[in-house]
């Protein structure tokens, strides 16, 4: 009889304590928008943060709440922006798709090293080991963090220690441009068309040969060759301009150390790049 009386009174605590709970949910429940919802269904749904928000929910919040642009869904491109234009009312507004390119071509044949590395295999630890083992300290270290930045699988590690960019999967997000100790990747337009340095280093002459078969000497002749004006130099480092480069591939005949080469070339790490000439 008293088990019977404890459980009675057991369950009448718990039937009262939910009523009660279910009354405060009622009571202080806060009302969503829908529109939330119907944002965070237009997104990618790949959680990768390069919103600069916690999330594709947090994103879709601040979206609605007014604290982020439509077209802030990087991966989203130009079909999540003008999808959430219209749930937002407002007009579309369209994303320029974006690559990342890796400006090094300094792989284990290439470049050279100045010890033998055999610590924690992550980049910006090796950076803060005597600045790294590269004799270029622009230079790739190879070590994988882009590779392991990128939530869309997009970078992998080519078989002489660089990583290779799989521009089909790359959406621009440049979570792998902020992994990079050393800077060297950056987003550009995505496409084929257009040359590039595939070079970071802001040394000159001697020094960047005595480092690397294939860096950029700052010498200036690629400046000379180029008949639109497309070239120019950030430091010691030549820069082409993708909208005015017209592929003609004049700069590629001048350049002594092969740092240049078209887009399309330049990428696939499995066509062979010519060897650099001798100074």
């Amino acid at each position: 009889m008293d088990i019977l009386f404890a459980v009675a009174t057991l369950g009448g605590i718990g039937a009262v304590l939910g009523l009660l709970l279910g009354a405060a949910a009622h009571f202080f429940a806060v009302e969503s928008d829908p529109r939330v919802e119907a944002v965070r269904e237009a997104l990618p749904g790949a959680n990768c943060g390069a919103c600069g928000y916690a999330g594709c929910n947090k994103f879709a919040e601040a979206v609605v709440d007014g604290g982020a642009p439509v077209n802030g869904c990087i991966p989203g491109g130009s079909m999540a922006a003008e999808a959430i234009a219209a749930i937002m009312g407002q007009e579309a507004v369209s994303v320029k798709p974006m690559v990342a390119e890796v400006f090094c071509r300094g792989d284990r044949r290439r470049a050279r090293d100045l010890f033998a590395y055999d610590g924690v295999q992550d980049c910006a630890q090796a950076q803060q080991y005597h600045g790294g083992f590269k004799a270029c300290s622009y230079g790739c270290l190879g070590l994988g963090n882009c590779v392991r930045a990128c939530p869309f699988e997009a970078i992998s590690m080519g078989p002489e220690g660089l990583p290779r960019v799989d521009g089909e999967k790359c959406t621009g997000c440049g979570l792998c441009q902020e992994a990079c100790p050393r800077g060297i990747i950056r987003l550009v337009p995505k496409g084929d068309h257009g040359h590039l340095v595939w070079c970071s280093s802001q040394e000159r002459g001697k020094k960047v040969s005595e480092a690397c078969e294939v860096g950029c000497t700052g010498c200036k002749a690629c400046i000379r060759a180029c008949p639109r004006e497309a070239i120019t130099m950030e430091g010691n480092l030549a820069v082409i301009d993708l909208e005015k480069c017209d592929d003609c591939g004049l700069c590629v005949e001048k350049c002594r150390f092969n740092a240049i080469h078209p887009r399309r070339e330049g990428r696939r790490e499995e066509t062979a790049l010519p060897e650099a000439a001798t100074a």
